[in-house]
């Protein structure tokens, strides 16, 4: 995978080159130390540690810069003869050729390594986006299964029960009522389309008044003790079972009598 974006992972602004000084001078003042001890040995090898950390977390463009400029002062303070630059001589070439082929290859490499890394983090951040888009859309096929399924249990349970069926009932989501005038598919002549938060069923008007008001101040799935009509005479009490359904459309209440 080409990933063009994997050669800008070096952070841009004035940090860089404010680093970049900071860095030329803590090399020239660590050189400085170490003068007494190792003289014109190695001149330039703080420069060289300076350019290889300064390139690893600014970039090409900051490291480059730190070699040159500490080719520079490596060359005027560390190289006898001391602060002259009217001498060019075998040593000044030695320097000249070996520092910046040496840390030109350093800082290379890691350049090299730096865009692999960054291109390997846009390539793994890219592949957690579609993972989790991918899980989404299981998510949601998975929900959308379940209401079909849900909805189909809800035709089939009010076909099964036509006869024994009292209402239907709409909730919003948190479970209150929610339709005024809502409509329905009808089940063997069962009217779901009403003006109103409940729709009867065959046995609805068989229900005593007092527990239809009672279903309307609220209704919940569970065991119900409903007052039915009855031909032989008053009312009679009868176990009745509320379900609840939720479906692609909503979640629905269903009152039957029990079995």
């Amino acid at each position: 995978m080409h990933v063009q974006n994997a050669r800008r992972w070096a952070p841009r602004g004035t940090r860089p080159w404010i680093a970049v000084a900071a860095a030329v001078v803590i090399a020239a003042v660590v050189r400085l130390l170490l003068h007494p001890l190792i003289g014109p040995v190695m001149p330039s090898a703080t420069f060289g540690v300076a350019a290889a950390l300064i390139e690893y977390y600014f970039g090409l463009a900051p490291a480059a810069t730190v070699m040159v400029l500490g080719l520079g002062i490596a060359d005027y303070l560390f190289v006898p003869p001391y602060a002259q630059i009217d001498v060019f001589d075998r040593r000044d070439l030695i320097l000249v050729i070996s520092y910046p082929l040496i840390t030109l290859i350093i800082i290379t490499l890691i350049e090299r390594l730096r865009r692999a890394q960054f291109r390997a983090e846009l390539i793994a951040s890219v592949a957690q986006s579609r993972y989790e888009m991918l899980l989404r859309h299981d998510n949601e096929r998975a929900i959308a299964r379940r209401a079909v399924d849900e909805t189909h249990r809800l035709l089939r349970h009010l076909a099964q029960h036509n006869k024994a069926f009292i209402l239907i009932q709409a909730l919003e989501r948190n479970g209150a009522v929610a339709i005024n005038g809502a409509s329905a598919p009808g089940i063997a002549g069962v009217r779901l389309a009403l003006p109103s938060e409940i729709a009867p069923g065959p046995r609805y008007a068989d229900v005593h008044p007092e527990d239809i008001q009672r279903f309307w101040n609220g209704l919940w799935p569970g065991s119900h003790r409903v007052r039915i009509a009855s031909s032989n005479g008053p009312s009679k009490l009868v176990d009745c079972i509320c379900e609840r359904f939720t479906t692609h459309a909503g979640d629905f209440l269903v009152l039957r009598i029990g079995d």
